[in-house]
């Protein structure tokens, strides 16, 4: 267990979020090191969580080897004062029949998401503080990866539409306080320190009288990520590689949306929300999603 892992007075189960695979170092034999991270979703007040780091052989990469590095860091979080995760994000799909496979032999639920933020986040400061301090680092530019190929966006389901939707507008500083709303189905990110006060992160509305419990768990499901405009049509980016079409806009209405989702990533790190209510003015949500549109995810 690392010394980032953060003891709790009781048992906690956040989710975890784990990525398994090669580092940029290699080992005595010239052969790319394999590290195991996982660390636990954060809650929106950034409390600190618990994080495990387990290297591997190149040559015990296998189910085998992961299952009992995941017994091992249950027994960690245990010990640390968090219980079981109820899910396990991973985002790399060229790994995710080995993840599920030691997933599901000690009764995990393996559930394949791009949204690892705070894994993607200690990844980065590995890459940038840990790894270039390690003997054997490769040092220069590394081979970028291949471009994910875009799937073209399927229409939403009529199961998650509500009656209408539309476009609005939080406070950041509103949005720091999310924890406290009455959510049904609430899914939060931390917000970044260091943001200017008064900005303001976009997002969509939608409204159902009747069904809006029933559209804010099936949306639940989909592991929502990030909202994009591609080629006048609002899509909702989610999962490994999904791609859902939520609507389609004007010309005019196109570029505002694109404007406003290009001034996020500038000013407030791509922030973004979906919010699923039964009416505008209800206090109560049946769900609330951050999103963040980032590159590396």
């Amino acid at each position: 267990m690392s010394p980032d892992a953060t003891p709790s007075a009781a048992l906690v189960s956040p989710d975890w979020e784990l990525d398994f695979y090669s580092r940029p170092v290699q080992d005595s034999e010239g052969r790319k090191r394999w590290e195991l991270l996982i660390c636990s979703t954060p809650s929106s007040d950034q409390q600190s969580g618990f994080r495990h780091v387990k290297p591997c052989p190149a040559d015990s990469v296998n189910s085998i080897w992961l299952e009992a590095a995941l017994a091992e860091a249950l027994t960690a979080a245990e010990a640390a004062g968090f219980g079981r995760p109820r899910r396990i994000r991973s985002w790399r799909g060229s790994m995710r029949t080995m993840v599920q496979r030691s997933a599901q032999a000690l009764g995990l639920e393996l559930v394949p998401s791009r949204r690892c933020f705070a894994l993607s986040d200690w990844l980065r400061q590995r890459e940038e503080e840990v790894y270039p301090g390690e003997e054997g680092y490769l040092a220069g530019p590394l081979a970028p990866p291949p471009e994910p190929v875009r799937p073209a966006p399927l229409p939403l389901p009529e199961a998650a539409r509500g009656q209408r939707w539309q476009w609005v507008r939080l406070p950041l500083e509103l949005l720091r306080d999310a924890a406290d709303w009455e959510v049904d189905f609430p899914a939060l990110l931390p917000v970044p320190s260091g943001l200017e006060s008064g900005l303001s992160v976009p997002g969509i509305q939608i409204l159902d009288p009747g069904r809006a419990l029933a559209i804010a768990g099936w949306l639940s499901g989909l592991e929502p990520l990030r909202l994009v405009i591609d080629d006048d049509q609002l899509v909702l980016e989610a999962g490994l590689e999904d791609r859902w079409r939520l609507s389609g806009l004007s010309p005019e209405e196109a570029g505002a949306a694109r404007a406003a989702l290009e001034q996020s990533r500038a000013e407030v790190a791509g922030l973004q929300f979906i919010a699923v209510q039964s009416r505008a003015d209800s206090e109560r949500m049946a769900g609330f999603w951050m999103l963040q549109d980032r590159p590396d995810l």
